[in-house]
């Protein structure tokens, strides 16, 4: 009866990690959607109603199929296609469209595991050095970070060449992309252009942007087969 701050609450400001994402019930997943775009969970009650900050980072990490081998080298996926189609419905594409990124990751190899560390240390010193001139660049800019520019902010920061367009018009047709997922391409797009050192979005940014939405590639593909 008396609300209290959940795990979206408790990572305000912070990583929200959840393995397995597709896992979690479903009305779970569900209920990031209002907090993914607003940063706030409202919980209303007959006696009164109460609001908890929940601007929070979400990294969800997933297998491509139900026995995890889709796609890996020298291994066999026993899915169905019935199977794995089932397993990425789990995720609506209402939450797909609030993730900016869908990275696909290999296996990491058994010399990496044994190997020296310093080397990928002075490699995360390098993109750590990167994102903070990123922000800086961002904040010089507009007064925000690219994650919280509205569609109306996008409209009048990026202005884009016919290639561009023509290119965001083309993968939308082939992909579906919705309007949320339109705005978060160009999002990426600007902070990929940002990490770069360059003063304006290109088509090569919007591309990379693209291939970043793997999910969406991903369904594409099992629906078709």
């Amino acid at each position: 009866s008396t609300p209290r701050p959940g795990e979206i609450s408790l990572a305000h400001h912070g990583v929200l990690f959840l393995d397995e994402f597709p896992e979690y019930r479903r009305a779970a997943i569900e209920a990031l959607r209002a907090p993914l775009e607003n940063g706030k969970v409202l919980i209303t009650r007959a006696r009164c109603s109460m609001e908890f900050p929940a601007r929070f980072q979400l990294i969800g990490a997933m297998n491509p199929c139900p026995c995890g081998r889709l796609g890996s080298d020298g291994q066999r996926c026993d899915c169905s296609a019935i199977g794995i189609q089932k397993y990425m419905q789990k995720l609506s594409q209402p939450i797909l469209d609030r993730i900016d990124l869908h990275v696909e990751l290999e296996p990491v190899p058994l010399s990496v595991l044994t190997s020296n560390f310093a080397h990928a240390r002075a490699e995360a010193d390098d993109l750590r050095a990167m994102v903070r001139r990123a922000r800086v660049t961002q904040i010089e800019r507009s007064g925000k970070l690219n994650s919280t520019l509205g569609t109306e902010e996008l409209k009048q920061q990026i202005d884009l060449d016919t290639r561009s367009k023509t290119l965001l018009e083309r993968s939308s047709q082939q992909l579906g992309f919705t309007a949320r997922s339109f705005v978060r391409i160009l999002r990426t797009a600007q902070t990929i252009a940002d990490i770069q050192g360059d003063k304006h979005v290109t088509s090569t940014h919007i591309a990379e942007a693209i291939s970043l939405r793997k999910l969406e590639r991903l369904q594409k593909h099992v629906q078709a087969a």
